[in-house]
């Protein structure tokens, strides 16, 4: 089976400017991405799909090949599920054809090698995608609300039963960015995830952390500071 991975990372971040070449530990956040990739056996080639020049040197730089993304499948509002199947036919027009897709975004980079050769390895028959899930703090069973037209606040799932406390509710998952794994058909012959089986591969909460805000930046910086000390005093032992 042979396996690639994709990193799509576009310039335009607002929450947190430059986000994806921004520094984390000494390195550009896609550095993360690029070289965790690398070090997975199951993974042959590691391709970046931006439009931004400063991104593509950077990511060429740490040994990703690079797919030119199209401007109009990089704005705010552009599905990335389009820049997933321009990037298959990117490689199909090369006749570089391959088995397993896995998108391994920028924006996750506590992930570790076992979270992505965990899901690679949940790509079944029965199954169309894998993607990472951690167990919620919220429920929208319980403490997760919408404004009503009249300026009063309501439970989102509003039903028969009332729940006193968040640990009666049914168990509820958000869905991560550790990892994404398919075919490239399925990409190709559906319009989103939920077009298909979706299974999901549990993540540790500390592992599961998306980066939207420059909050969420100097959370994940923080943990990767602690997981590399950690590194350090164990192979000192």
């Amino acid at each position: 089976m042979k396996t690639y991975a994709f990193i799509f990372a576009r310039g335009g971040s607002k929450g947190v400017p430059d986000k994806n070449i921004k520094e984390m530990c000494g390195k550009p956040l896609i550095a993360h991405s690029v070289e965790i990739a690398q070090n997975i056996d199951a993974i042959e080639k590691v391709f970046v799909s931006t439009e931004d020049e400063k991104i593509s040197t950077i990511a060429k730089t740490y040994g990703a090949d690079i797919i030119s993304r199209p401007e109009d499948l990089a704005q705010d509002d552009s599905p990335e599920w389009l820049a997933w199947q321009h990037a298959i036919n990117w490689l199909e027009k090369r006749d570089d054809n391959f088995d397993v897709f896995i998108s391994l975004p920028a924006t996750s980079p506590l992930r570790n090698n076992n979270d992505i050769s965990k899901c690679l390895a949940s790509l079944d028959k029965k199954t169309d995608i894998v993607v990472g899930i951690t167990e919620s703090n919220r429920s929208p069973y319980f403490n997760m609300v919408k404004k009503n037209d009249n300026g009063f606040i309501e439970i989102i799932i509003n039903n028969n039963k009332f729940y006193t406390r968040r640990q009666e509710t049914p168990l509820i998952f958000d869905m991560t960015t550790v990892a994404y794994v398919c075919r490239p058909e399925f990409i190709q012959n559906s319009k989103g995830i939920f077009n298909g089986k979706v299974k999901g591969i549990d993540i540790p909460i500390e592992r599961a952390l998306d980066i939207d805000t420059k909050l969420d930046f100097e959370i994940a910086e923080f943990l990767m500071k602690k997981n590399i000390l950690k590194t350090r005093e164990n192979n000192a032992k």
